[in-house]
């Protein structure tokens, strides 16, 4: 028996030496986590107790309360302190500001970022110290947690050194080769990539506006390099949209990079039909690419027969993919439009979506020549039977078939769904009355 293509194996009893082995790993965990808690009980924020969370974190990257601990650690002394003179600019730009994004499928990615803790008097000012080489479920929300979740990161500017700023420049570049390792083994842990988060944002804090853009350019090709290795990763496609909201945005002299996104998506989709990390993200990206091209109706109208046609062919190779269908749903969506979403083409009249929709419940019943066993036909024909009877119109074709007839079909293919077949039975008897 296999779980996700990994074939699963009878466990046996682990042997007195395993015992051994494990009691001796835990015995040097549990040392390893009562010399940071006692050190960090001080306020002994050192060098010694930075190589000892590199040492924690290398065995358990999860143990949020270490990466707060780290956190304290640059900024007590491996981070160069702003000057005195400093003043604080407005604040860094939240990801889900940006066009480029959507706050409700990046949740675990776009929520407020760490800062610098208050506590400013124990923190001590001048050159970076240098990072040395290396760098648990506690599951509680510390104190520390909270505070850095509800403080703001506001950047600042300053008349700071040139070797201070170099040093800085090399501390979150040691900090960010560091954390790969972890990524590559951990790729789907929350905390990691919300300390890298962290690091990106005080390079913004600290760091002159060029420098800083150059280590955000370089993390976006980071976020390529991920997405080539595993392109349906959801984190990476999150975190994607939120160096490039960031790139965007006046701290970084940004301007919009949405025709670049839009032709990654399209790259990234030619690569893998199945990829839904990827036409999700295109998806969000067209209302502003056609405001940003300053699309006339013709313009649009153009725009969307021609995502018709793509999302078509895909179907033509792939009727069994749920992505494919998803995406298509959407245009659909597009294509009837709704008085409070924009929409790809608003000037459309009743009659012309009416024909698109038609046009395309036309080419999906192409499909049941080769696919006549595929639930997604019949759910996509159903459905947008129902919409063309939400347009006011009937929704039957020459050989008189109904959405009563999708419906037996995906009764037939999807019984698990019996509940949901029942209440779509009921929504075409309203239509009746």
């Amino acid at each position: 028996m296999a779980s996700h293509g990994i074939p699963r194996t009878s466990r046996t009893a682990p042997t007195e030496e395993r015992r051994l082995q494990d009691r001796d790993r835990i015995a040097k965990y549990r040392e390893l986590e009562d010399s940071i808690r006692a050190k960090s009980s001080k306020n002994s924020y050192d060098s010694s107790l930075f190589q000892l969370t590199s040492k924690l974190l290398r065995l358990n990257p999860e143990y949020y309360t270490i990466w707060n601990v780290r956190r304290r650690c640059l900024i007590s002394g491996l981070l160069s302190a702003p000057s005195h003179g400093s003043s604080p600019s407005k604040e860094l730009p939240n990801s889900s500001q940006s066009g480029t994004t959507n706050p409700s499928s990046d949740s675990s990615l776009t929520s407020s970022s760490d800062a610098t803790p208050p506590n400013r008097d124990s923190l001590t000012a001048g050159k970076s110290g240098t990072i040395a080489d290396g760098g648990a479920q506690d599951g509680r929300r510390t104190h520390d947690q909270q505070e850095e979740a509800n403080t703001p990161t506001t950047a600042v500017h300053d008349s700071r050194s040139e070797q201070d700023i170099e040093a800085d420049v090399n501390v979150i570049q040691s900090e960010l080769a560091f954390i790969i390792p972890l990524l590559l083994e951990f790729p789907k842990c929350y905390w990691i990539w919300k300390y890298r988060r962290w690091l990106l944002e005080q390079a913004i804090v600290r760091l002159p506006a060029p420098a800083a853009r150059k280590i955000w350019e370089a993390e976006l090709a980071l976020a390529s390099k991920m997405l080539t290795k595993d392109r349906r990763n959801f984190h990476a496609w999150g975190y994607r949209r939120y160096v490039v909201a960031t790139l965007e945005s006046p701290s970084l002299g940004g301007t919009s990079m949405v025709e670049d996104e839009f032709a990654y998506t399209t790259k990234m989709i030619g690569v893998d039909l199945s990829n839904f990390s990827a036409w999700h993200n295109r998806s969000q990206l067209i209302i502003r690419l056609l405001d940003e091209r300053r699309a006339d109706d013709a313009a649009r109208k153009a725009f969307l027969e021609a995502e018709l046609g793509i999302i078509g062919e895909a179907l033509n190779v792939g009727p069994e993919d749920q992505s494919l269908w998803y995406y298509h749903q959407h245009m659909i969506s597009q294509v009837v439009g709704h008085p409070s979403m924009p929409t790809i083409a608003p000037a459309l009249t009743t009659a012309e979506r009416a024909d698109y929709v038609r046009k395309e419940i036309d080419n999906i019943k192409d499909l049941l020549e080769d696919y006549d066993d595929i639930k997604w036909i019949y759910e996509a024909l159903l459905e947008y039977s129902l919409v063309l009877r939400s347009l006011g119109e009937q929704g039957q074709d020459e050989s008189n078939e109904s959405p009563h007839q999708w419906l037996a079909k995906v009764r037939k293919l999807d019984p698990m769904r019996a509940g949901r077949w029942d209440d779509v039975e009921k929504q075409l008897g309203s239509y009746q009355q």
